[in-house]
């Protein structure tokens, strides 16, 4: 959810839409395939998927009134801001402490909640709510099946101290064997029981294996399913000096591929790198220092030690290619932009990190990037955070198209989901002034995409439409766009071939 949501409405409507008899034929047309929509075949996890959905927006668990949708919103690229807090009325369950006299206290801090999106968290155990508890923004779920594994490669077992699933910030979001399986488990004693004593059976109840593995289905589900192929042919030269910062093939300055192998949550390690090849350890983590950069309020939010009791100071790494539109960013929401991110590792706090001095130590100096190579790498991670945005609208118009008149709501519901992720890719874009031609096609998409939203007879002309704009706008993002025509043209599945 974001400013271009809010006055969409007010918006002229390409002038091709008023011929409502041009509409009308081209409903005409279109109608029969769209009716025949919802004969297709259909994915075997469709199901399953569906279920995970169901519960995953609507299952209170018998507890306070929230669902895992409470704090991980459709609308809000499945986590939660302060911006779309704002917007909540005073009765959501998001406010449950505010008006529970059960959860007043040690359950949630309602003030850093509305300003920071911070929500509270007891990583270390419920035995000392006062005092034991950390405070960490809402980590988005998209392309949540990229980042919740460490990796093993055959031939490197003895060199790689290859980690387990870990979920959260910190890799401490879910309880027993750290899987995203488990998360709910975690999720929902900790933010959805009645009490703070939180019994199970009294305060809630926990799902059964049928539907954890319906909560998983679905929760592995969102976003991109493979990683992306980095170097991309950018039209954008600020972009791809961006790119070329960012894979620093010298490993010089910027070194953000050394933790983001691909612009994603995949780290890489020195000591197993033969030359010419790049090994994909999966997701490690980080202490990088981002508790105490200047200007972070701590006499408001208490330090965060990171994974493990006492914690080591180490957080999980995030994919960046979603990054741009997921602020604030890092687990207290340190900072707002790409931009402001890509700064933070020029300053003392992440060069004396022990992530900054191992580093250091490495490459022979710490980071040191200008102010234009900073607009250069935020502008890159833009361009891929947009392309991505305008892949998830395709996906989801195309769902629609099969939905078909004869599943209708389904069908509207994707139309919102593709209008969500439209907007977001004008933001993106339009916050720095990236690619104008490239917005003003997405304009014209997401006009298109509230059209088809409503009970209308050509829908699915509305519908083509929009995706030939999108189609037309992520043809000037790229300096070669034969190669990125199809949603997933760009995308491998071989971690070996990542470079």
């Amino acid at each position: 959810m974001n400013v271009f949501t809010s006055i969409k409405k007010f918006r002229e409507r390409p002038s091709v839409l008023r011929n409502e008899k041009v509409l009308l034929h081209c409903a005409t047309l279109f109608a029969l395939p769209l009716i025949l929509g919802a004969c297709t075949e259909k994915d075997p996890n469709a199901g399953l998927i569906a279920q995970g959905e169901h519960l995953f927006m609507n299952e209170t668990f018998s507890g306070n009134g929230r669902t895992c949708g409470t704090c991980h919103r459709s609308e809000d690229n499945f986590r939660i801001t302060p911006a779309f807090i704002a917007t909540l009325p005073p009765e959501d369950p998001l406010f449950v402490a505010e008006y529970d006299p059960n959860l007043k206290e040690n359950f949630e801090k309602p003030a850093l909640m509305r300003e920071f999106g911070l929500i509270l968290m007891n990583p270390d155990g419920h035995e000392d709510l006062a005092n034991k508890f950390v405070m960490r923004t809402v980590q988005s779920l998209r392309a949540v099946k990229l980042s919740v594994n460490g990796s093993e490669f055959e031939g490197y077992e003895n060199e790689i101290n290859s980690q387990g699933p870990h979920t959260g910030w910190a890799g401490d979001g879910a309880p027993g064997d750290g899987t995203l399986r488990s998360f709910a488990l975690g999720a929902i004693k900790q933010h959805m029981t009645r009490s703070l004593a939180r019994v199970e059976g009294a305060d809630f109840r926990l799902p059964n294996d049928t539907e954890l593995d319906a909560l998983e289905a679905f929760m592995l589900n969102l976003g991109r399913q493979q990683e992306i192929s980095l170097p991309l042919p950018l039209k954008s030269e600020l972009a791809l000096l961006g790119q070329e910062l960012f894979l620093d093939e010298n490993q010089q300055n910027a070194r953000c591929s050394v933790c983001h192998i691909n612009a994603s949550a995949s780290s890489m390690k020195a000591s197993v790198i033969p030359e010419g090849k790049t090994i994909n350890l999966g997701n490690t983590r980080h202490s990088t220092g981002e508790e105490s950069m200047p200007g972070r309020p701590n006499s408001l939010i208490p330090f965060d030690d990171g994974f493990g009791f006492p914690g080591n100071r180490t957080f999980k790494t995030p994919s960046l290619v979603e990054a741009a539109d997921a602020g604030p960013l890092f687990h207290n929401g340190a900072v707002s932009t790409v931009e402001a991110a890509v700064n933070l590792y020029n300053l003392d706090s992440f060069n004396d990190s022990e992530t900054g001095a191992a580093l250091t130590a490495r490459f022979g100096k710490p980071t040191n990037l200008t102010a234009t190579e900073v607009l250069a790498i935020g502008a890159f991670l833009r361009v891929i955070n947009a392309d991505e945005n305008i892949r998830e609208t395709l996906h989801h118009l195309e769902k629609s198209q099969k939905q078909g008149w004869w599943e209708w709501t389904l069908s509207t519901k994707h139309l919102r989901q593709a209008s969500y992720e439209t907007d977001d890719a004008i933001q993106v874009l339009s916050a720095v002034n990236l690619h104008p031609l490239v917005i003003g096609h997405l304009l014209k998409a997401s006009a298109l995409i509230d059209g088809a939203t409503g009970i209308l007879p050509w829908r699915d002309w509305e519908t083509v439409a929009a995706m030939a704009e999108l189609r037309k706008a992520r043809k000037l993002l790229f300096s070669d766009p034969k190669d990125q025509t199809t949603d997933q043209a760009h995308l491998i599945a071989n971690p070996e071939n990542h470079r």
